[in-house]
């Protein structure tokens, strides 16, 4: 599997979130300073909901630009089996009903899955629990996580 193609694909996901997330900013900015939704009273609340909303849309659309250019700059190394598993490891878990998954780590604000050929892959942030729990890790090597009250516990089958 190859990590640039997952890099792009990734690319693509965040640039397409970005051009709706700037829409939703838009239509909710005209919204809210739209000359019909000037509060009649303090109980007209539509205009100042909506600009609590472009707010909120403007912000997220700001995490969006941040990832967009943390993935832009991120290159995925090859796996170095003396440092274990590192950020940009695409790596094989399987837990203990033998469900597999296919895991990509990467930089902040990648969380989605991709389609590789047939296969499912999760893109998951290096500070995403799970990440941090393989951070390390090697082929082989046992990886748990505290989920609510469960422990969730998953062998590591390949790394690349």
């Amino acid at each position: 599997m190859d990590k640039f193609l997952l890099q792009q694909q990734v690319l693509e996901q965040l640039a397409q979130d970005l051009l709706q997330i700037e829409q939703a900013v838009r239509t909710a900015h005209e919204t809210a300073t739209h000359e019909e939704n000037i509060a009649e009273n303090k109980y007209d609340t539509l205009g100042l909901e909506a600009a609590y909303l472009a707010c909120g849309q403007a912000r997220r659309a700001e995490a969006i630009r941040q990832a967009l250019a943390s993935w832009r700059q991120f290159r995925p190394l090859p796996y170095d089996t003396s440092k274990g598993i590192q950020l940009g490891a695409l790596v094989r878990l399987v837990d203990a009903d033998d469900q597999q998954q296919q895991l990509f780590l990467g930089p902040a604000g990648g969380s989605m899955k991709l389609a590789s050929g047939t296969e499912l892959v999760q893109v998951i942030s290096s500070q995403a629990p799970l990440a941090r729990a393989m951070l390390g890790k090697c082929e082989g090597d046992e990886v748990s996580i505290q989920v609510g009250s469960l422990r969730q516990q998953f062998e590591v089958l390949r790394v690349d």
